[in-house]
């Protein structure tokens, strides 16, 4: 064969998702983050893409951040932005599932392509240091009195600190369709009205308020696990006489109208990554239980995760 026949076929072979990962030109994964910078979208594209370059899964990696809306805003610009892209993939997780719940955009989630879950992640409340309350029993008390008056910061709505906040509303006997609760755009903007004492109750993953905890600028009151986080002292709601658990997944998805091929080039170039050094290091630095599910599996769960949320945010008055 020609060497200009050659190099056209082997052209036409990547463009197709034909070719290895390791045999095409240098790839550059486009990473969609529908948050904010700051918070646990952020966090989790951003040491995905560090662990996709250390397991030479990607040449480079370039990020966007589009924040608003629970990541709808980001998805309605990934969707026809990405369009047949195998390189293109969107952080996403339980929080878009619940704002895509309560927004209904206008862009469907289920036209673009499952890849993988990755971490699952139990959130955490705190309050203000300098807050008069002191415990979340001191929270609930106020809560029975005047639901309305405590104001609860954390992501955008239908989050799974929103969701929490009326399930606790819900089994303390308030309620949960007059909670107070504020939305913002991405974890560093509720973080900032939390250290500022703008809302009364804040709530997140635990890695996103860390080091203000340990600083003792918050102070946690309780977390949503079924039992305290190993290495963390701070009692679950449930022991806490509250009967709510509820977890925080976090995953990626790829574009729409990518190949069956290209989609396991992609599936396969996430997994590389998550057996690297870098990325046993963020789940340590970021308290990320790992979660890891792909294929058919994946698909199931996140089809069986909206009819669960669904249920969850109807009993509790949210929609």
């Amino acid at each position: 064969m020609r060497r200009d026949m050659f190099l056209k076929s082997m052209a036409a072979l990547a463009a197709a998702g034909a070719l290895p990962l390791s045999a095409r030109a240098a790839n550059t994964i486009k990473m969609m983050i529908p948050a904010n910078p700051g918070g646990g979208w952020d966090t989790t594209g951003r040491a995905l893409g560090k662990a996709m370059l250390e397991a030479k899964s990607a040449d480079s990696v370039v990020y966007e951040n589009k924040g608003g809306a629970a990541g709808a805003l980001g998805l309605a610009q990934f969707v026809p932005g990405s369009k047949g892209d195998p390189n293109a993939m969107m952080v996403m997780g339980a929080v878009m599932l619940g704002g895509i719940i309560t927004g209904k955009p206008p862009v469907d989630l289920k036209t673009c392509t499952p890849i993988a879950r990755l971490t699952s992640e139990y959130n955490v409340f705190v309050l203000p240091a300098n807050s008069p309350f002191k415990t979340m029993a001191d929270v609930v008390a106020q809560l029975k009195k005047d639901p309305g008056s405590v104001k609860w910061g954390g992501g955008s709505r239908g989050s799974t600190e929103h969701i929490a906040a009326a399930m606790i509303a819900q089994r303390v006997g308030a309620d949960p369709s007059k909670i107070n609760y504020v939305a913002f755009r991405g974890g560093g903007e509720a973080t900032a009205a939390i250290l500022g004492g703008n809302v009364t109750v804040g709530g997140s993953g635990y890695s996103e308020f860390a080091e203000y905890i340990k600083a003792g600028k918050m102070r946690a009151i309780a977390v949503t696990s079924a039992q305290r986080l190993k290495g963390i002292d701070v009692p679950t709601l449930k022991e806490q006489g509250i009967d709510v658990e509820i977890g925080n997944w976090r995953g990626v998805y790829g574009a729409p109208g990518i190949t069956a091929e290209q989609r396991k080039h992609l599936t396969d170039a996430v997994l590389a990554a998550l057996k690297t050094k870098s990325w046993q290091e963020s789940l340590e630095k970021n308290d990320w239980t790992p979660a890891v599910m792909t294929g058919p599996a994946f698909d199931k769960f996140v089809d069986d995760e909206f009819a669960s949320l669904r249920a969850t945010m109807v009993k509790s008055g949210m929609i």
